[in-house]
């Protein structure tokens, strides 16, 4: 999949400090999927969505700081020094938007964050942490507080996701936990961060409540 953007041109590098608490000989890239159509939502374009005063694609953009790339997959506008990729054709979900993003991971470790985490920035420098912790992990991800994985807040080692992601094809209609499954999953416990996701105006409102208060 190509990227949308100047033709020809090399993606370019992220090269900030990575987040407090990552080793500094990680090397990652990060895909944040913002293709969703946002139907419980009223069609709401979730990227554009404020959440606490703050659009949600700029919130999860924090949490991508010291990424050597990084790719939003999905229609809308992206920041300078951003890629973006679309699945083709559009609205195939969460899988789809992975397929068509890693094309464009050079990094030996990609993290993979749904546009609608709020609270992603202080969710993923745990992530990077436990990566020396554990290097034989394929996946990394923290529970919700309903106990459910939460997979599209994850690190990814991008080899074993490539791999898997061979027997997906396009990933159109395909359940992310077919490609979890495929991975040696190991759990981070970390309670700075609150972890789970906006699908309705109530999950919104909670937000809303726990970002203001911190």
């Amino acid at each position: 999949m190509t990227p949308v953007g100047a033709a020809g041109q090399e993606p370019p590098a992220r090269g900030q400090e990575p987040p407090a608490g990552a080793s500094t000989r990680t090397q990652f890239d990060a895909v944040i999927l913002a293709g969703g159509q946002g139907r419980r939502l009223g069609g709401r374009d979730k990227a554009a969505l404020p959440v606490a005063g703050r659009p949600m694609l700029e919130r999860v953009l924090a949490g991508c700081t010291g990424a050597q790339r990084v790719v939003v997959a999905g229609p809308g506008p992206v920041p300078d020094g951003v890629l973006r990729v679309q699945e083709d054709p559009p609205g195939g979900g969460p899988v789809a938007g992975i397929v068509a993003s890693m094309a464009q991971v050079v990094s030996p470790w990609v993290l993979v964050l749904a546009v609608d985490q709020p609270d992603a920035a202080r969710a993923v420098p745990a992530l990077l942490a436990a990566l020396a912790a554990d290097p034989a992990a394929d996946l990394l991800c923290q529970r919700d507080s309903t106990g459910h994985p939460q997979w599209l807040l994850g690190a990814y080692r991008t080899a074993a996701l490539h791999s898997v992601l061979t027997g997906v094809g396009s990933g159109h209609g395909v359940p992310v936990a077919r490609v979890a499954d495929g991975l040696r999953m190991v759990e981070v416990t970390d309670g700075a961060a609150h972890v789970g996701d906006v699908d309705t105006w109530a999950d919104h409102a909670a937000w809303e409540q726990r970002l203001s208060d911190g």
